[in-house]
C-alpha cells in the first residue's frame, strides 16, 4: 500500500542489456555465437537487414553441409562447381547491395541538390525583391521631385499671367491689411525678408522689470488687495427651510456621516 516516487525517470536509469560470460563445450558450435559481433546500439535490436543476414548465414551453413567430401577424387570437380556457383551468387548479392547503397546515396544527393537549389532560389528572389524595392524608392523620389518642380512652374506661370502686359500696379494698402496672408502680416523669405533677424527689437525693455529700484517702485504702486490676500470664511447654509423642515441634502449628508462612522 506504500508507493515511492524517484527523482529520475526510467530512461535515465536504464543501462545496456547485460551480456554474461559463456563457456563453449568442445565439439559444439552454437548458432548464437555467430551473432557475437552484434551488440546493443550496433545492429541490435535486429531489423530487417539483420534478419536477412542471419537467414543468409543459415542458408550458407546448410549449403556447406551439403558439400561433397574431399576424400574422393571424383567429387572434387563437383565440389569446385558448387563453390563457383555459390561464389557467383555471393558476387551477385554483393552487387545488389552496392546498387542499393548507391541508390540511397543518390537519393541523399538529390535531396541535397534540391535543397541547395531551393536556397539559391530564395536568395535570388530576395535579391530581386531588394532591387525592386530600390527601384521603387528611386521612382517615388523622382516622381516627387517632378511634382514639386511642376508646382513651382505652375506658380510661376500663374504669377506671370496676372500681369501679362507688364503694367505697374499701385499698392492697395487696404487689401494688404485685410488679408492676413499678405506680405504685411506674413512676409516671405524668398522676397528678401527673414523674420528671425533683428528679433531682439521685439523684446520688452522696461525700467520697472530690469532694475531693483523699478521693481520696488512697481510693488509700492500696487494696491494692498494684490499683495495681501483676504480669505472670507464661508457662511453656513441653513439646514432648515422657512417652514421648519430639514432639507434633503442636509439629511443625506447626515446619513452619509453616520454610515462613515
Amino acid at each position: 500500500t506504500v508507493g515511492t516516487q524517484t527523482d529520475y525517470r526510467d530512461g535515465e536509469a536504464q543501462t545496456d542489456p547485460y551480456s554474461p560470460e559463456y563457456v563453449v563445450p568442445s565439439g559444439s558450435i552454437p548458432e548464437l555465437l555467430t551473432l557475437a559481433t552484434l551488440t546493443w546500439g550496433r545492429e541490435l535490436p535486429a531489423g530487417l537487414a539483420e534478419v536477412e543476414m542471419i537467414e543468409r548465414a543459415r542458408a550458407k551453413r546448410a549449403w556447406e553441409a551439403t558439400l561433397p567430401a574431399m576424400d574422393n577424387a571424383s567429387q572434387i570437380a563437383k565440389r569446385r562447381k558448387m563453390m563457383d556457383d555459390m561464389e557467383r551468387k555471393e558476387w551477385a548479392f554483393r552487387e545488389q547491395e552496392i546498387e542499393k547503397l548507391q541508390e540511397v546515396r543518390l537519393e541523399v544527393l538529390k535531396k541535397l541538390l534540391q535543397k541547395r537549389v531551393e536556397n539559391q532560389n530564395e536568395l535570388d528572389a530576395k535579391c530581386l525583391d531588394d532591387h525592386w524595392q530600390n527601384h521603387q524608392k528611386a521612382k517615388e523620389e523622382k516622381i516627387k521631385k517632378i511634382q514639386h518642380d511642376c508646382v513651382l512652374m505652375l506658380r510661376k506661370l500663374i504669377a506671370k499671367r496676372k500681369n501679362v502686359m507688364g503694367k505697374l500696379e499701385r499698392r492697395d494698402i487696404i487689401k494688404e491689411y485685410t488679408d492676413f496672408a499678405s506680405q504685411t502680416y506674413a512676409p516671405l523669405s524668398r522676397i528678401g525678408y527673414f523674420p528671425d533677424n533683428h528679433s531682439e527689437r521685439y523684446v520688452v525693455k522696461s525700467f520697472y522689470l530690469e532694475t531693483f529700484a523699478g521693481l520696488c517702485e512697481l510693488e509700492a504702486s500696487l494696491p494692498d488687495s494684490v499683495t495681501q490676500v483676504e480669505i472670507k470664511a464661508p457662511t453656513p447654509k441653513y439646514a432648515t427651510t422657512k417652514t421648519g423642515f430639514i432639507k434633503r441634502a442636509v439629511r443625506l449628508e447626515a446619513e452619509l456621516a453616520q454610515v462613515h462612522q
